[in-house]
């Protein structure tokens, strides 16, 4: 059989980059000595190469702090030369390059992120900590890759060509920490007699920056409730 033809062929030349999608589910990574990656733990599906996982004493700190506030995520550290394929229970995969750039999100959204970026658990600024984002969530800022899962492929939206992005906060899954963030209502008084739209609160984004919006209205909730390896 060629295997060019099946669905699924994995090339055998490495990635293009440091981090790439290979199907819509799966992040594929460059590894190479000295560029060591945290990937959340037990999301390794396959491998080429020479790759070894183990835990990390700076993700268990982290990990400390994000039981007390209840933002954690399990993080193994991977390094080594090869190939690496990661995946999240078939959940939607984007990968995005962060140059110099904050990104505040859930950590019930995180697959990987190069191990030289700055990262810790926040305390939400702003509106979205009323808006169902809770009070915390991961930060990670520097230059390197990030795995984002979401349910349903996601959009990632520049908010600095779109203008003003308006987002239902139950679909954010992540943004850029430097964007302005407000309010946005749109009551109408046939909302009190119970012919709202469900729409009535969004999250209006400005700046320079970009927003992870998911095609669900379901933030965090079902990746929370899936087992862990």
């Amino acid at each position: 059989m060629d295997q060019r033809m099946a669905a699924g062929f994995a090339p055998a030349a490495p990635p293009a980059v440091r981090m790439e999608n290979h199907g819509p589910t799966m992040a594929r990574v460059a590894m190479r000595s000295g560029s060591d990656l945290f990937a959340r733990t037990g999301s390794m599906v396959a491998y080429e190469g020479f790759i070894q996982y183990e835990s990390n004493p700076t993700a268990l700190r982290q990990a400390v702090a994000g039981r007390l506030s209840g933002e954690s995520v399990p993080l193994m550290k991977c390094q080594g030369d090869g190939v690496l394929y990661l995946a999240d229970y078939g959940a939607e995969v984007v990968c995005l390059p962060l140059a110099n750039e904050s990104l505040s999100i859930n950590a019930s959204n995180v697959l990987a992120f190069d191990a030289h970026l700055e990262w810790g658990v926040q305390r939400v600024k702003g509106v979205a900590k009323f808006a169902g984002q809770g009070l915390f969530n991961l930060g990670i800022s520097g230059s390197g890759w990030v795995a984002v899962t979401s349910r349903g492929i996601p959009v990632v939206v520049d908010v600095a060509q779109a203008g003003e992005t308006c987002v239902d906060p139950d679909a954010l899954v992540a943004w850029s920490t430097g964007l302005d963030m407000r309010a946005k209502r749109s009551f109408k008084a046939s909302s009190l007699v119970g012919r709202g739209s469900g729409e009535a609160f969004q999250l209006a984004f400005s700046g320079r920056g970009f927003v992870i919006v998911q095609p669900s209205e379901d933030s965090t909730d079902r990746l929370t409730a899936q087992p862990q390896n």
